[in-house]
């Protein structure tokens, strides 16, 4: 069983970066696959980054060039940074990990087993 708590989110102006956190517990994180999804009130639930347990890295293209995903095995921690954020990135963010193959990073909700709770970004005009 793995624990996801993510954190760092806010009430932030357009233009502004934020950098979220996704704190493991339970079990390390070194062989999961980790994603980072989002949810807009009103609207499914999308993918926005993921990272595979070897480092590889993936990106819906909506928010390629603004965001970067990194991880810090050592510290069961996956990081979220958001550059140059709009209005339009309003959402809870979430986390989720599953067990994967070295290079593998899923895009859809149901590629994860465990979910954290949310953390919420506001970006105003």
């Amino acid at each position: 069983q793995v624990q996801l708590v993510e954190s760092g989110g806010g009430l932030v102006q357009t233009g502004d970066s934020l950098g979220l956190s996704c704190v493991a517990s339970g079990r390390p994180l070194s062989s999961f696959a980790i994603g980072w999804f989002r949810q807009a009130p009103g609207k499914e639930r999308e993918f926005v980054a993921g990272i595979a347990w070897s480092g590889s890295t993936f990106y819906a293209d909506s928010v390629k060039g603004r965001l970067t995903i990194s991880r810090e095995n050592a510290k069961n921690t996956v990081y979220l940074q958001i550059n140059s954020l709009k209005p339009e990135d309003t959402a809870a963010y979430y986390c989720a990990a599953t067990v994967a193959r070295a290079n593998w990073v899923g895009v859809h909700r149901d590629d994860y087993d465990y979910w954290g709770q949310g953390t919420q970004v506001t970006v105003s005009s």
